[in-house]
């Protein structure tokens, strides 16, 4: 399977630095800052890619899991809301919620919620962000 590539750069402190992150396609580039992660300011956050990652996930595993069951999805469309918040350790991921809604001809609602659940389990991003996946780090120092 292929690996997939995105890139930030931030230059300056934390509260009046800038930065921008960049898909390795080349599909999206982006602004991000201070205000736009912690306040309402102009241009986007982590966070909010996380959503982007998830939703998408989720959207294409739920399509799966209906079309395995027999049930040919119309449309999946799907809302991830990522919560970060401060506590006492510092800032924090701590909840995800998924909102979903998809146009399945012919499943019944209870059919329809125990194939959610089992495309929400198996969707990689979910997985990835359940289970802590192992992180490397190769760090250098600029100039040396």
């Amino acid at each position: 399977m292929a690996i997939r590539t995105a890139k930030a750069q931030w230059d300056g402190n934390l509260q009046q630095g800038r930065g921008t992150m960049s898909l390795g396609s080349g599909a999206w580039s982006g602004a991000y800052s201070f205000q736009s992660r912690f306040e309402e300011g102009a241009g986007t956050n982590p966070e909010e890619l996380i959503a982007a990652a998830h939703a998408g996930c989720f959207s294409m595993a739920f399509a799966n899991a209906l079309a395995k069951a027999g049930f040919e999805p119309k449309r999946v469309s799907t809302t991830a809301n990522v919560q970060l918040l401060k506590g006492d350790a510092g800032f924090s991921i701590t909840q995800i919620d998924l909102k979903t809604e998809a146009d399945v001809p012919g499943i019944d609602p209870a059919k329809f919620q125990t194939i959610a659940e089992e495309a929400k389990k198996g969707c990689p991003v979910s997985k990835a962000l359940a289970g802590g996946p192992q992180i490397k780090l190769d760090a250098k120092l600029a100039g040396r």
